[in-house]
């Protein structure tokens, strides 16, 4: 049986939960077995949805506690539902980087974190991953009896197959959390930026916060997340939570739009699995355009005005 962790946030499953959804059944095809999932916490959604993504039982342990996420107490619970499981899936989000290594350890399973596609089992169980920030891949060859995969959002996909799956509880010891949240700051009326498909994002170019209009004009029209370079947080242009970058939050959109970012090797570091790169400088020499897929030299104050005419104009016919 191969195991999926669903994670949700606020009752509402993520995004990249599908993706791991679908990636644990196509596992689960290649291996000759089922896909099952596990989520925790008190969930809104309708979990029997994840039939759509080939997942044939959902383990539910409807826990409000288990809403505000603690490592220890995930990974033990984690640890009884993956009895029977052959592999363990995972995105490769916080929370998979915190529970996946723990739960290793104690499955006393090999672990790929950071996969980029699905196993090779031609000869043995080998998987393809990123390493050196996403610059180079590596395939790792798993021997464990037990396997567990932290999966790169957006290096899958979202796959539908149609059907709809069996909701179950699972009963399990839930331990005294050893983390108390007094707190939780949400960022309202924005796209997600982890679960983004476009990011439209802003540098020191802009020369600053005042002119931050034409980055959250661009993204609004384009149903985009807004995100910025390091600078441009340490000098509270903008919140720290819009970082891209090494240092920041690594993420991977389908379309990553760079205005006025040079492109240091740091903050490509974190927007380099991207799917499409446009960079939009004055400067013919930033580093940025040689890992742009397309680029425009020019004046942001002057291209920027013009792309969102342009936009405004498709978007209108």
């Amino acid at each position: 049986m191969v195991l999926v962790f669903i994670d949700q946030a606020a009752g509402h499953i993520k995004k990249s939960s599908f993706e791991a959804a679908s990636y644990a059944a196509k596992v689960a095809e290649l291996t000759g077995t089922t896909a099952e999932a596990i989520i925790l916490g008190t969930v809104a959604d309708d979990l029997s949805q994840l039939g759509n993504y080939g997942i044939t039982k959902v383990h539910t342990v409807a826990d409000a506690s288990l809403n505000n996420f603690d490592a220890q107490v995930y990974t033990k619970i984690i640890t009884a539902a993956a009895e029977n499981a052959d592999v363990i899936v995972f995105s490769q989000n916080t929370t998979g980087k915190a529970v996946a290594p723990r739960l290793s350890v104690r499955l006393k399973a090999g672990l790929v974190s950071g996969a980029a596609a699905l196993p090779e089992l031609s000869n043995g169980f080998t998987v393809k991953k990123t390493v050196f920030s996403g610059k180079a891949f590596a395939n790792i060859t798993v021997t464990t009896a037990k396997k567990i995969i932290a999966l790169n959002p957006n290096a899958y996909g979202v796959i539908t197959t149609g059907g709809s799956a069996e909701v179950v509880p699972f009963n399990a010891t839930i331990d005294a959390a050893k983390v108390t949240v007094e707190s939780v700051d949400l960022v309202k009326g924005e796209v997600p930026l982890g679960e983004a498909d476009i990011v439209v994002s802003g540098g020191r170019g802009l020369k600053g916060p005042e002119n931050w209009g034409m980055i959250t004009d661009l993204a609004h029209l384009l149903g985009a997340a807004t995100a910025c370079s390091r600078p441009v947080a340490d000098i509270h242009w903008r919140p720290h939570h819009e970082h891209v970058g090494q240092t920041g939050l690594a993420i991977a959109p389908n379309l990553y739009i760079a205005v006025g970012i040079s492109g240091a090797i740091q903050h490509l570091a974190g927007v380099n699995r991207s799917k499409t790169i446009v960079v939009i400088n004055k400067d013919p020499e930033a580093p940025f355009f040689k890992a742009a897929d397309y680029g425009i030299v020019g004046d942001a104050f002057e291209v920027m005005p013009k792309i969102i005419d342009a936009v405004k104009k498709l978007k209108a016919s």
